[in-house]
């Protein structure tokens, strides 16, 4: 916590709980490359999170993906045996360990980058305690980093895709948190209003009853009329925000649409990347020839000494000697590089699976929503509806009361 102090970033940094939002290590990521960590990087990370742990837990994965691609990508580095920290502890329960974790990344990045001589004098300038504890952290990270090898250009674009993928879900999966934080918002305000109306239908009766006995609702200094001129007043003030109401509901279905779009560009992906599944499964199939073709070697080869003690002296089967051991050392290396492909696109398809449940559960939500819209919608109908027959009634009421003075009079 002392040595992110040292970059004096907007977001405060006093507390551990300062830090559980992930905004605060966002923009130190920026301080340290803005090149990489860019503005439009730092604007994915939510601000205003308040005490929803699930939104701290999705700035928290998007900055843990952003270290580990950064050591991979700029620094030509490969983090091993190191154990990365639960985002989901830190969001959720503040952990401090884990926490460390996640603050023992950074401070590797800082190490690492073109500045590294400036974040390393800064450290030098800290307290003995605080420079020990930093340089032993520093010492832990270094032992478990380890040089990135150059893969297959084909597992890269697979991997760039799938990266690509995950992030646009993650990015809905955001969206759809807060478009569900606001339907509750909303529920919440229109079952305000529900009570408030069932508040004034109550008055309402007790002033109609009023009404029968000798006050008008047409002079406004009695207290009949004080209240009915209330009562209009907060009839209008309803309208108006079940007007508002209506306008965001509008709005939602909207963005629901727009995520739908998202939804269907997401299966397109997932489509694509299941047909590089199977393209993995004909190399495994390749992979099978290949060995069969590697047994056929080894048997040659077994021919090849027996030929070259009975004819040492013909050079024509030397050379074919040495060109049998190019090929088989070159299918090895095939194979191997084959069977590293098929092991990770395996993988990559596992992930799918899981993107294919999550958008089943997305579209399931915001069916829910469109219901729960429906049934406001149909209660609006229905007061407008009661309020009109009120209305009616005052009408009914005053023409009595107009019949009836002449008459007393």
């Amino acid at each position: 916590l002392t040595w992110i102090q040292t970059f004096n970033v907007e977001a405060p940094c006093q507390t551990v709980e300062d830090l559980t939002n992930g905004v605060v290590m966002a923009q130190v990521l920026q301080k340290i490359d803005p090149t990489y960590f860019d503005e439009n990087w730092l604007n994915r990370i939510k601000r205003e999170v308040g005490d929803n742990w699930r939104l701290k837990v999705s700035n928290l994965k998007k900055i843990l993906k952003g270290i580990l691609d950064y050591n991979h990508e700029i620094l030509g580095q490969q983090i091993n045996d190191f154990i990365l920290p639960d985002v989901n502890l830190i969001g959720e329960h503040s952990d401090a360990a884990e926490l460390g974790r996640m603050l023992q990344l950074i401070l590797g990045c800082a190490v690492n980058c073109e500045q590294k001589q400036e974040y390393i004098q800064t450290i030098m300038m800290m307290e003995e305690s605080v420079q020990h504890v930093v340089m032993t952290a520093i010492q832990e990270l270094m032992s478990k980093e380890s040089p990135v090898t150059a893969g297959n250009d084909g597992y890269v674009d697979l991997d760039r895709q799938l990266k690509k993928t995950t992030e646009e879900l993650n990015e809905a999966l955001a969206t759809k948190e807060e478009n569900a934080q606001r339907c509750h918002e909303l529920d919440m305000q229109v079952a305000a209003l529900q009570e408030e109306k069932s508040s004034l239908l109550a008055e309402n009766q007790v002033l109609m009853e009023r009404l029968n006995q000798s006050d008008s609702i047409e002079d406004p200094n009695s207290p009949a009329g004080r209240r009915h001129l209330q009562l209009q007043t907060q009839l209008e003030q309803l309208q108006e925000e079940t007007f508002r109401l209506e306008a965001a509901k509008d709005d939602y279905r909207i963005r629901c649409e727009e995520l739908e779009k998202e939804i269907a560009d997401l299966r397109q992906q997932n489509e694509e990347l299941t047909n590089l599944a199977e393209e993995a499964q004909s190399l495994k199939d390749e992979i099978d020839v290949l060995r069969h073709s590697s047994d056929k070697v080894a048997k040659l080869e077994s021919q090849v000494e027996s030929y070259k003690k009975k004819l040492e002296d013909l050079g024509d089967l030397r050379r074919q000697v040495k060109l049998l051991e190019e090929k088989n050392t070159m299918y090895m290396q095939n194979t191997m590089s084959l069977e590293e492909e098929l092991r990770k696109a395996n993988a990559a398809r596992s992930q799918l699976e899981t993107y294919k449940r999550q958008v089943v559960e997305l579209q399931n939500r915001l069916s829910e929503e469109s219901k729960k819209a429906d049934k406001l919608e149909f209660e609006y109908k229905m007061l407008k509806e009661k309020v009109d027959s009120f209305q009616k009634e005052k009408d009914v009421c005053i023409q009595r009361i107009n019949v009836a003075v002449p008459f007393y009079i």
